[in-house]
């Protein structure tokens, strides 16, 4: 391995430790608020944030302001435009213990939304889609990201699942159509793996990281390990999932291995995803935020784990 080489791999060791420790912190507190939110009374005041103002606050939980402010020992005359942050520093008191004090006022009587809070543009969009369409845009969206279009198939499974819970959907359905949805579309990512030739992948292949050597390398890692790589790229990485299929098409790993353990992973998928939106039910903003954070440190950790590996595989030769 030349110099160079080294540094860039120490370089992205070091960048993926410490993107591994901000999402780890981060999932850590949105699962704290999270659990406080559900200790209140309130689960869906787990969205709230340090960077919301009293106003803000009060128009998006619809609590009266002057009811607020005695709870949280506020003069009547508080500026509306004061952060959370911003008091909690004054006081001189952990910005998030006194979001969680925001979140125990918020959950004495006040009133707070259902299901109508915003979610964020992709994630409005695709729960729109849903609650028109139903089950056909959930397949069709868990169909097409499997095959390696860019969409956020988590949010898609943990949205279906959250409108399980409010009774929109059903979910054996939901589940069902996620699974066969999903494990098609890592079939015919497979099959697009075995069906372009060489030539094309020769001119065509970079867009998808392909090169002979590792492609090679790839054969390798799916002969030693291949059950596991195509279940974690199903499960903890779900987002690499289309690449390992292609890949494993183009190294021609043995299809009946890659059908088991894909829909095995698949299974595994499903049930967590759509089993996290159901367990939060109508407060879907939580749940696309603490999935976003879980994912970013999956991800994190991964390209750390592998690159770490593939440090000690390259000096171990050195070494003797």
């Amino acid at each position: 391995m030349s110099r160079r080489a080294g540094h860039i791999l120490v370089a992205v060791i070091a960048l993926s430790a410490l993107a591994s420790i901000f999402f780890g912190l981060r999932s850590y507190s949105s699962y704290l608020l999270l659990r406080s939110a559900y200790e209140a009374g309130r689960p869906q005041v787990s969205s709230l944030r340090a960077w919301m103002t009293l106003d803000h606050v009060a128009t998006t939980y619809r609590v009266p302001l002057n009811e607020l402010l005695p709870r949280l020992g506020l003069p009547p005359d508080a500026s509306r435009d004061e952060s959370l942050k911003a008091i909690a520093d004054q006081r001189g008191v952990p910005r998030f213990d006194f979001v969680r004090q925001v979140q125990r006022a918020l959950g004495q009587s006040a009133p707070v939304p259902e299901s109508g809070q915003s979610t964020g543009g992709l994630t409005d969009r695709i729960l729109s889609a849903l609650l028109i369409y139903g089950y056909p845009a959930l397949a069709l969206t868990l169909l097409l990201g499997a095959i390696g279009l860019p969409l956020p198939i988590g949010v898609a499974a943990v949205l279906a699942g959250s409108l399980a819970a409010l009774g929109n959907l059903r979910w054996e359905w939901a589940g069902m159509i996620a699974v066969t949805a999903s494990f098609a579309g890592d079939m015919i990512a497979y099959g697009i793996g075995r069906a372009v030739s060489d030539n094309f992948l020769a001119r065509h292949g970079r867009w998808i990281g392909y090169s002979p050597q590792r492609r090679d390398n790839i054969q390798a890692l799916l002969q030693r390990w291949g059950g596991v790589t195509v279940i974690i790229s199903r499960t903890l990485t779900s987002s690499l999932s289309s690449v390992v299929s292609i890949f494993a098409g183009v190294s021609r790993y043995q299809f009946s291995h890659f059908l088991g353990f894909a829909l095995l992973g698949r299974l595994i998928w499903t049930s967590a995803y759509l089993g996290l939106g159901y367990g939060m039910g109508n407060n879907i903003d939580a749940a696309s935020q603490f999935l976003g954070n879980l994912s970013g440190l999956i991800i994190a950790l991964g390209v750390l784990v592998v690159a770490g590996a593939y440090r000690a595989g390259m000096m171990r030769p050195e070494a003797g």
